[in-house]
Formats: C-alpha cells, structure tokens, sequence
C-alpha cells in the first residue's frame, strides 16, 4: 500500500486494534479516525470465538479510548446488517461494537470527541463475500446457493467510501448512519455470474439468514429519513437534544428489510455492476425495476 500511494501526508503504521497504546500513537494528530478493522468471516468467528470478541469488542473499545485521549475530533466505525438482530457471533459482537462506540460519547464528556457508526449491506466483491467464490466455482460449471429465496443488500465499495465521507461531514455524535441501498437475489447474482453454470441448493447454513435488515421495528422509533440515508438517532435520555440536521420520523412499525426493499438489482444490472468497466452511476440508474 504504502508503495502504490506517493503522498507526504500519510503515514503507514503496523499495529493491531488490540493494542491501545499503539492506537493512541497512530490517532495522534488525527481529526478522522474510520475504524474498519474486523473478523468477518461468518464461519472463522463461530470457530474462533474469543479472537473475534477480542477484536471486534475490544478493538473497537481500544479505537474508541484512543480517539477520546488524544483529542481526535470524529470518528466513525464500520458496522453491517449482520448486527441487526443477530443469528451468529459475528453479527453479535459487532452489534455491542456499534453500542460500545454511540455510548462511548458520554466518555467523552467535555472533549471534543465525538463518535458515530455506518451500518450498510455486502459490499461488491470484498474479500469473503459470495462473488469471489461464485466466480470460481463458475470454472466447474456448478455454484452451490443454500436457498433460492436468499436476498441481500448490495453496495459498492466506492458508493460505501462516499457514504461514509458524507456522515462525517453530518455526524453529531451517537448516530448510526443507514444507506439507502438495492436489494439482489442470490439467484440473480448467480445468472449475472455464470448463466449456463448448474445451481446445487444446500440449505441454509448455522447462523445464516434468508433475509437481512438494516432497521428493526423496535430501532425505527428513533430513526429518521433523510432522503438519501436513515439515521438511527441516540435514544438514551442522557443525550439530550442531538438531531442531526433535519430529517422526518420514519412510519410507525418500519422495518428496513432486503426482501421488503423497493429497489432491486435484476440480472442485467448486476452484470454491469460486476463488469470491469462498471461505474457507480450505471448501476444506480439500473438499480430499481
């Protein structure tokens, strides 16, 4: 990385989220700290329990500490729609990520820190997601789905670093910031991918869901629509009056889900979405049917 990037500004530091004292040296100085350190593979946390704890909950406790002690202005963490009403340990421990990091404000106190969270969906082709594996079971001519009525959120990582810029930019302090984002069939993916491939359907795995969400019923009492996003605002009554900009309530008994979602990704989308030459504002325009 720090070879493909030539600029005086930055600084390349080796270091673990685990390690407070390194954290701290590497925010000094700092006025954004995005925090996107994590295990994610779904099936590594569920057989490595205690490391996934120790850096998905404690790390992020160590970005947190850091950020407070040495004045960093904003900091945002990284979270998914596997924290929303979580089924395995992964979605668990990054759900008490997204809390340790909107309750870590009141650490704050007087400082000038203030901390904030993004939850969005899978992001294109990122390390452990399906494409990879899609693409490669492709060459055999057989890809394996584990229901055909799986859906998912669908985001691309440029439209992921942009979203998260634009909540900086608005973040208060205490806020989880939701992207309004397409939804996909895994069936669909798997046409977009390899058309004439033969598909085998397993079964859902332990701790996999057939739908996600990014908003529960219970979290749409204090959410609000801001045309572009949803911000889960703080709730606690310590917080006092912490609104972010203006914004609407959402409708009583709201659920952000992939399967109730109105904007999908068909085939045809999700091939130029996948396709080298893709860029974020065809697949936008292809996004609703």
């Amino acid at each position: 990385m720090a070879q493909a990037i030539d600029d005086d500004r930055l600084r390349f530091l080796l270091g673990d989220v685990r390690d407070l004292e390194r954290l701290r040296r590497a925010a000094e100085g700092a006025d954004v700290v995005v925090h996107a350190a994590a295990l994610k593979q779904v099936p590594a946390c569920e057989y490595n329990p205690f490391e996934a704890v120790k850096t998905n909950i404690l790390g992020t406790q160590n970005v947190a500490a850091a950020c407070i002690d040495v004045g960093v202005e904003r900091a945002v963490a990284l979270s998914t729609d596997k924290a929303v009403s979580p089924a395995n340990l992964y979605g668990a421990t990054k759900l008490c990520a997204e809390k340790l990091f909107v309750q870590a404000n009141v650490y704050a106190g007087s400082r000038p820190t203030r901390l904030s969270c993004v939850r969005y969906g899978n992001v294109v082709g990122s390390r452990g997601s399906v494409v990879p594996l899609f693409q490669e079971q492709a060459k055999a001519g057989r890809l394996t789905i584990t229901d055909r009525r799986m859906t998912r959120f669908w985001i691309t990582l440029d439209q992921a670093v942009e979203f998260v810029a634009r909540s900086v930019e608005r973040m208060r302090g205490g806020e989880v910031f939701i992207p309004k984002i397409p939804s996909m069939h895994v069936t669909d993916l798997a046409a977009a991918i390899a058309p004439e491939a033969e598909i085998r359907y397993t079964g859902i795995r332990p701790g996999e869901k057939l739908h996600e969400a990014l908003i529960t019923i219970e979290e749409s009492r204090h959410t609000t629509d801001h045309g572009d996003c949803y911000v889960v605002e703080p709730e606690q009554p310590f917080w006092g009056e912490r609104r972010t900009t203006t914004g609407h309530p959402v409708p009583e008994g709201f659920a952000y889900t992939s399967d109730s979602n109105d904007a999908w990704l068909d085939v045809e989308s999700l091939r130029q979405l996948l396709g080298a030459g893709a860029t974020d504002e065809r697949a936008s325009a292809a996004a609703v049917r």
